[in-house]
Formats: C-alpha cells, structure tokens, sequence
C-alpha cells in the first residue's frame, strides 16, 4: 500500500480579514496617541450654551423685574432712574394704588375671580363633553362637525364680537357676567375641545368596551373612566382658561361698562385718563398685585400643564 503523508504547517497564515483589523486598530492608536481628543470643546460648547441661555431668560424677565422695582419707587422716579436697583424705596404706591380708585382693587379682582370660576366650570364642563362625543360617539356628520369646530379656531374674536354684543344687547346681558360666561357652557373654546380629542382618542378603547360589558352607559363611561384618566388635559384646560381669562381685557372691556363691574384689566387701565396722564407709581404696584394670581396658578400647575401638553396626542 503507498503511505500518504500530509504536511502540516504549524503556522498557518493569518487570514486576510484579521490582518486588514490588526492593521487598523494600529493606525487608529497611532492616531490617537498623535493627536489625543481633548475634553475643551464640548466644556465650551456646553458652556456657551448655558451662558446664552442665562442671557435670554434674564432678557425675558427683566420687564417683570423692572416693574416690580418701579413698583417701589416714587413716581418721579420711575422714569428718571430706571435701573433695577432702586435708590429710593417708597411702598405707598400699593396704599395709594388700593384705594385709588371708585372701589378697593381688591373689588375688581372679585369680579375678574367671579368670570374665571364661571369660564373654568364652562371650559372643563361642556368642552369635556363636546370632546368625549367627537371622540367615542358615532353619528351622522361627526367628521363634518369636527371640521367645523376645527375651523373656528382660526376666526379672530373681532369677527364675531359684534354679533355677539347685537345679542347679548337683546337679551339684556349687558354689564352682567353673563356674556363671558354663558359661551363657555356651550364649547365655544375649539382649542379646548381640539385638546381633549387628541387626549380621549389616545384611552384604549378596551376600557368602554369593558365598562359596557359590566352595564355602564355613556354617561357613566365618561364620569367614572375618561375624566378621572383625563385629568392631565383637564388641568391644563384650567390653567390655560385662568391666565386667559383673567388677562382678557378686550371682551371685558366690551361688556363690562358699569365701573361697578370691572375687572382688574379694565381697572388698571382707569389709571390712565383722557389726557394720557397717569399715576405710574400706583398703576404698576396694582400690576403686580393682579400679577400675583397667574404666578401661583402656575408655579402649583407647572407639573400638570407640561404633563398635560406631553401625553396629549400620544397614541
């Protein structure tokens, strides 16, 4: 028989592929050892970011901080210095403020709190409504509606104010709260509704069918499953409604012409005659008092509205 024999080289050659990585990983550490990455530009980058932003909110806010001081200043001051670090500190500018005009400043903002707890029972009431039927229930026309809800979000409020003071006018509303209240017990707010839509659109629809296999009817559903899970686009409906409503000066000022019943935006404005004359000092320290409510409302709301505004529209 013949003997085969085989050699065997006891070192084989390296393959192709781990020759071309080794070659790599050596010029890749000569690279780095050459030229090593240095941690300075992405600090300054950082650092550079963080300064403009301390420039912008200090930009943003210093109206506000130059309010407050003027607020205590005396009034032939004001204009005179106005840097934010007062020379003279006079606080009867809130005194003179509260008393100054037909009634205490705390009167008006009675009357701005009365409109803003009817506009937020109206908004969180009938918008919840409105929007839980444009998102569960089917009838003839509902896209059709939807589209024309949608599209009355873009009519400015001087289109339909005239109309508006023509019927109120009739019925007697004039120089009462009904006029701004009333419409919010009807869904006239489409963004509110738009809001809860995108809110109620986004609860499994699991849920009802659950809910009726256990007897629950609409109303039900709606009171005991969507509003208590809701409750993120339900606070960001109040938040939003109190800082427009208690800033709102034009619809006020429409309806509102009885002195009796103006509100803290119309009064603020009183201090300001015919001849353009006003008391400065005053006005602003009255400023910063019917500033107050907004600040609280949303320094105890912040959590909820930015929670609100970031699960609205998650599917």
């Amino acid at each position: 028989m013949t003997e085969v024999r085989v050699r065997t080289d006891p070192h084989p050659p390296a393959p192709r592929d781990a020759g071309l990585a080794a070659r790599t990983s050596a010029l890749a550490a000569e690279s780095t050892s050459r030229h090593p990455r240095s941690p300075w530009p992405r600090r300054l980058r950082s650092v550079g970011k963080h300064v403009a932003l301390v420039l912008l909110a200090v930009a943003m806010i210093y109206p506000l901080i130059w309010l407050l001081v003027s607020s205590i200043k005396p009034s032939e001051l004001i204009f005179r210095d106005v840097s934010i670090i007062p020379t003279q500190v006079d606080l009867t500018n809130y005194t003179e403020g509260w008393n100054a005009l037909l009634h205490p400043f705390g009167h008006y903002m009675l009357n701005s709190a009365i409109v803003v707890l009817g506009s937020l029972v109206g908004n969180l009431v009938a918008c919840s409504m409105a929007a839980y039927a444009f998102a569960r229930l089917e009838f003839r026309g509902r896209r059709v509606w939807f589209a024309i809800m949608l599209m009355s979000i873009m009519l400015p409020i001087h289109v339909v104010i005239v109309p508006q003071y023509v019927l109120f006018s009739q019925l007697g509303w004039i120089n009462t709260f009904l006029p701004l209240i009333v419409p919010k017990l009807l869904a006239t707010d489409a963004f509110f509704v738009f809001l809860m839509v995108q809110f109620f659109r986004g609860i499994p629809r699991e849920l009802d069918e659950a809910a009726r296999l256990d007897g629950c009817g609409h109303g039900r559903i709606y009171l005991r499953i969507m509003m208590p899970l809701a409750m993120p686009a339900l606070a960001t409906t109040a938040i939003f409604t109190f800082i427009w409503t208690w800033n709102d000066f034009f619809s006020q000022l429409i309806f509102l012409t009885n002195p009796d019943m103006y509100t803290a935006p119309i009064a603020l404005r009183t201090f300001i005659d015919a001849t353009g004359q006003s008391s400065w000092g005053p006005m602003f320290a009255m400023s910063i008092v019917s500033i107050l409510p907004i600040f609280l409302v949303f320094l105890l709301g912040q959590k909820y509205l930015v929670k609100g505004i970031a699960t609205t529209g998650i599917k």
